[in-house]
């Protein structure tokens, strides 16, 4: 019977004693959820200040602050035009990173595959030798063009100078030969572009691998 009793009172210390210790934990935390659930501090759209013990239906829109009983912040939300600044800084990072990278490939490539100035040359020369040859057959077949566009407006003059009328065939001769001379010269302007662009984009490259290797 003794052994009972001893056996109680150790039962029921041990109850009151997690009893106790629930107690503790659910005042803890009811501090806590008092302590997180302070009050909102916003700015609406006339630049006035606000403070609530609820958020405003257009938080999301606004923003603000989520302060504890002491004023101190617990939750800091973006506004509206805040994340949408931010999502642009992060794109605009994000270019220049990839603009970067894009450049450091550059340069790799650069130093890889010259060793001197004069090797950037030479290729250079290599490049635009094929506009100057397609130029060249170009302006070749100009000439000749210009001679069989010339001899034909000359048939054309004397038969209308006659009063006749020019056939439908030598007509279309004329404008075949317009046709080509037009064609012809815009593909030789075409070449003198590109041969510039060669140029320029050699003449970055040289610069660029000076920099590189202090050449």
């Amino acid at each position: 019977m003794q052994a009972d009793n001893r056996y109680c009172r150790r039962w029921r210390g041990t109850a009151r004693g997690t009893a106790f210790n629930a107690l503790a934990v659910i005042v803890l935390l009811a501090a806590g959820a008092a302590e997180a659930g302070g009050m909102y501090r916003w700015v609406d759209g006339n630049g006035r200040v606000h403070y609530s013990d609820t958020p405003p239906t257009t938080y999301q829109q606004s923003g603000g602050a989520e302060l504890s009983k002491q004023g101190n912040v617990i939750k800091r939300t973006q506004s509206e035009a805040e994340r949408r600044a931010e999502a642009e800084r992060l794109a605009e990072q994000k270019r220049i990173e990839a603009e970067q990278q894009k450049q450091a490939q550059l340069d790799r490539a650069l130093t890889q595959t010259y060793t001197t100035e004069a090797e950037i040359d030479l290729a250079r020369d290599r490049a635009l030798e094929n506009y100057k040859l397609m130029n060249r057959g170009a302006e070749i077949r100009a000439r000749a063009v210009e001679a069989n566009l010339a001899e034909l407006n000359s048939r054309v003059a004397s038969i209308q100078k006659s009063g006749r009328k020019v056939s439908p065939n030598l007509q279309q001769q004329l404008d075949q030969a317009l046709r080509e001379s037009q064609e012809l010269k815009r593909s030789i302007q075409n070449n003198e572009a590109a041969m510039d662009q060669v140029r320029e984009k050699y003449a970055a490259d040289k610069a660029r691998f000076r920099e590189l290797t202090g050449k």
